[in-house]
């Protein structure tokens, strides 16, 4: 069997909160809650699992989420309809800019909990090119 990620745990100030945040961003369905765990899945099988956590017990984690073209303008719009900071860079010192790298696009914001999420269109490291990432390989 190959190794592949199947879930990870995401520390929340409120775990709903940051689910429906993530889910509604990136038009992705928020599970039935199990335990202290409110699941999100993506398309390729990993689950983030928030749970709720005490806000100083949170350190910031980063997420990225590699999607087509047409996903990244539907949350894009999103974004921007919900007045929510985006970033061309990880430091945040880039407000209100998408990135062009490996000849894709790409963004940063933060969710409810102060995670740095960030939405691509082509992985790190790809040929600059017009190839679709729902073509690419991701790392």
């Amino acid at each position: 069997m190959s190794v592949e990620l199947n879930h990870t745990i995401v520390h929340a100030r409120n775990n709903r909160e940051s689910a429906e945040f993530l889910a509604e961003i990136l038009d992705l369905e928020v599970g039935a809650e199990w335990g202290p765990f409110i699941p999100v899945s993506t398309s390729n099988g990993v689950t983030l699992d928030f749970a709720s956590v005490p806000a100083g017990s949170i350190a910031r984690q980063h997420y990225a989420f590699l999607v087509a073209d047409d996903e990244f303008d539907a949350a894009y719009a999103r974004i921007q309809r919900a007045g929510i900071a985006y970033y061309a860079d990880p430091g945040l010192k880039h407000p209100g800019e998408i990135n062009h790298h490996h000849g894709g696009r790409g963004l940063y914001f933060l969710d409810p909990a102060g995670h740095g999420m960030e939405i691509l269109t082509r992985p790190y490291g790809s040929p600059t090119s017009n190839t679709p990432a729902s073509e690419t390989s991701a790392r």
